[in-house]
């Protein structure tokens, strides 16, 4: 079961686990996403497809029971759905806060609610939460995507211990900048300036190299490996070990390399070097 399965990680997380003969129930809030992940399957695999707003618990459980009724349950959870808002926390409205936590981090609390009875059922099984290298470190301009993919990680924590008596492993993923078209469909805070917003948008573009299907392989080996938590891209990995190394000056001193990686880059293609 993968929500956001209409683009990016779980569109390539749905082809990945079709490879591996995986039955397969996408939900995605963008029925013609679906569709086209839908087509991307060989015909012979099992997939249903279901329009979903993770936001919704009702709609969330409603998904939970078409799920066991067309397949009888399920072994693999990937809580993947999620959205992007730009700005600092006093440009944000409270009501642009609540609908970006509403998707990213109540959204996997209602699909672990409502599938958790599934995949206990089932044995061994798996819930997998999506949360970023923003989970790791809070750089500015991020309050509202920061904060709900740090609940991510502390919910993940929390859930795999609660669940380690039982059959259903936990895994935590934070991917660095993969190209999917999250900056592009991020919101900007009602007080943010356009200008702002196109910069901070062109910044993501240029960090984001990452291919969709590296990180559903990525995802499936830490799923086969029952790791507790998944690094994507080597930026992942720095930003965990400054994280971890000096947390009181990780998001400072990374902010600052950020800058200067950019500002190569813009250098760089400027006489036409490759970035």
């Amino acid at each position: 079961m993968i929500t956001g399965a209409g683009s990016g990680i779980g569109r390539a997380l749905a082809v990945n686990l079709a490879s591996h003969g995986a039955q397969l129930a996408l939900a995605d809030v963008n029925a013609a996403g679906l569709d086209e992940t839908r087509k991307l399957l060989d015909a012979a695999i099992t997939a249903r497809t279901y329009v979903v707003d993770v936001a919704d618990p009702s709609a969330v459980e409603n998904f939970a029971r078409s799920v066991e009724k067309d397949f009888g349950g399920t072994s693999l959870l990937v809580n993947n759905a999620g959205v992007a808002l730009y700005g600092t926390f006093r440009e944000l409205a409270l009501e642009e806060l609540e609908w970006l936590i509403r998707i990213n981090f109540w959204g996997v609390v209602y699909g672990s609610k409502f599938f958790l009875p599934l995949l206990e059922r089932a044995g061994d099984a798996h819930i997998v939460n999506v949360s970023s290298v923003f989970g790791l470190i809070g750089p500015p301009g991020q309050s509202a995507y920061s904060s709900s993919k740090f609940a991510v990680r502390g919910f993940s924590e929390c859930l795999r211990e609660e669940l380690r008596a039982t059959g259903v492993k936990v895994t935590c993923v934070h991917p660095a900048g993969i190209a999917t078209r999250i900056a592009e469909t991020a919101r900007a805070g009602a007080a943010t300036r356009v200008e702002e917003h196109r910069q901070a948008r062109e910044r993501f573009r240029k960090v984001a190299t990452i291919p969709p299907e590296e990180a559903a392989r990525a995802i499936v080996r830490g799923i086969l490996a029952n790791k507790n938590r998944v690094l994507i891209g080597k930026d992942a990995y720095r930003i965990d070990f400054l994280a971890r190394l000096m947390p009181s000056r990780a998001n400072a001193m990374l902010s600052a390399w950020l800058e200067k990686r950019i500002e190569k880059d813009e250098s760089r293609l400027a006489v036409g070097a490759k970035p």
